[in-house]
């Protein structure tokens, strides 16, 4: 987890902190709107990934999340852009973290689990 979060934040210019909080909301998200085998296979690989996930699973996003919530469901992607910039990143620093993120996840898990996941996530692949 550690070399997930320094890679992060360096990618991103963020603080190890920020990154924490943004990659706990990324996790969470991927676990609540993912296909659960894949979700499972990435959370596995990452030690640390399912308590990080746990501690930012109750995040609210903001007035994105809430326009989410008014269309239906969690929002999607447009909600979990809501609450990472809620967190303090910018559009950029966002797709930074994500991309990251994802190349750590293809390293670990496996191209195939992550392709899956991106897959089954409606707007994800804008990101990563």
């Amino acid at each position: 987890m550690e070399e997930l979060l320094t890679r992060v934040a360096a990618a991103a210019g963020i603080n190890e902190e920020l990154a924490r909080k943004a990659v706990g909301i990324i996790l969470a998200f991927l676990q609540k709107e993912g296909p659960p085998a894949e979700i499972g296979q990435l959370l596995g690989a990452l030690p640390g990934a399912q308590e990080l996930a746990d501690s930012e699973g109750g995040a609210k996003g903001g007035m994105l999340g809430a326009i989410g919530g008014l269309m239906g469901g969690g929002g999607g992607v447009m909600a979990l852009g809501g609450q990472l910039m809620g967190a303090g990143l910018s559009m950029g620093q966002i797709q930074s973290v994500s991309k990251e993120m994802f190349a750590v996840g293809r390293e670990k898990a496996g191209e195939d689990a992550m392709g899956a996941i991106v897959g089954a996530i409606p707007g994800l692949g804008q990101f990563v």
